[in-house]
């Protein structure tokens, strides 16, 4: 740290402990963040759920079946992407307490088993994407936090005043290279990351209050947003990893997820207006009018494509009322126009139709 009262930090000092005990129990400050992260990613979900005319206890059960598939695909992508650091013992490869999880793989996992589920209550997918989408983001945020009192996930050395300290058996453990190994700080990716996705995820919600939003859209864009920024960290990341073309491997991943997510939302977004259900069949005489009826500003009716799909009605209304509508002229012949007086007595006399 700096000396002098007033001066300005040198570095971010790395906590003295990542656990704390409670009785029996050792709670890890990794394990915590991703507890808090995940509660409060629900609690967003519920609230924009609610917002779209859905019920909110669906995000509750929806949580059940995706919390779990998360960790367990994290965890597996991690220990396929850097087999250096599974512990070395034999429950190694399930030590998430530990650290190690790889986002990519745990939101795979996950949106495999909430779209089985949501499909399974007769749910539209789409919408529900859309939904959990910055939730999604400000897990990951409360999770970076955990890598700090763990010491993990930083970069390159630096001399910056927010470079992390990293004590000497942590810079063993971590794997970076022999020629860094005599540094003290570091970039604190962890940090930067943190910063990135709370951004994003005020950016997501901010785009879909203001721009229409079709399904899937949404959950596009942070799948894009999120691997763009992964490029700049994987960039900058000295720690243990597997590599491919003198490149980190989760470079190519980040490389190509970003440009997936880019042609999805384009997709998404182009695709026409269409119906969706926010609620399981027969659940909608269960909520109130005012929850059925709300709709989220990005999701307001696109007054276009109603106008669009609301034409052939009009035009089939009209050709049914001009079949309908009687000849002009026939009506002409049926009832003649009332005779001058000086046509009267031709007309009583020849009563033919002019």
């Amino acid at each position: 740290m700096a000396h002098g009262i007033g001066a300005l930090p040198q570095f971010i000092p790395s906590p003295p402990i990542n656990s704390f005990h409670i009785g029996p129990l050792d709670i890890h400050f990794y394990a915590l963040g991703y507890i808090i992260g995940i509660t409060l990613a629900i609690l967003l979900t519920r609230r924009r759920w609610r917002a779209l005319g859905g019920d909110p206890d669906l995000v509750n059960d929806i949580a059940l079946w995706v919390v779990p598939a998360g960790i367990i695909g994290g965890r597996i992508y991690f220990d396929i992407t850097t087999p250096a650091d599974i512990p070395h013992v034999w429950y190694g490869v399930f030590a998430v307490w530990t650290g190690g999880l790889g986002i990519w793989g745990g939101v795979a996992l996950a949106a495999v088993a909430g779209a089985w589920r949501l499909r399974k209550l007769g749910i539209s997918t789409g919408p529900f994407a859309n939904a959990i989408a910055p939730a999604l983001l400000v897990a990951q945020a409360i999770g970076r936090i955990g890598n700090y009192f763990n010491k993990e996930l930083f970069g390159k050395p630096t001399t910056l005043p927010w470079g992390l300290e990293i004590p000497y058996q942590y810079r063993l453990a971590g794997g970076i290279p022999t020629q860094d190994l005599h540094y003290s700080t570091f970039q604190p990716s962890f940090l930067y990351e943190l910063i990135w996705d709370l951004a994003l995820a005020a950016f997501l919600i901010w785009l879909g209050h203001r721009v229409k939003i079709r399904p899937w859209a949404l959950f596009a864009l942070y799948v894009a947003g999120y691997s763009g920024y992964r490029i700049f960290e994987e960039s900058i990341r000295i720690d243990s990893s597997e590599y491919f073309l003198g490149l980190r491997l989760n470079m190519f991943v980040a490389v190509a997820l970003m440009i997936a997510g880019l042609v999805w939302f384009a997709i998404a977004q182009s695709r026409p207006e269409r119906p969706y259900t926010v609620l399981p069949p027969g659940a909608a005489d269960q909520v109130s009018p005012d929850a059925a009826a709300a709709v989220a500003p990005d999701e307001t009716p696109d007054t276009e494509a109603t106008e669009a799909a609301e034409a052939p009605a009009a035009e089939a209304a009209s050709a049914a009322d001009d079949a309908a509508a009687p000849d002009p002229v026939e009506t002409e012949e049926e009832h003649p126009a009332t005779p001058s007086p000086a046509e009267a007595d031709t007309a009583t006399t020849h009563p033919e139709r002019p």
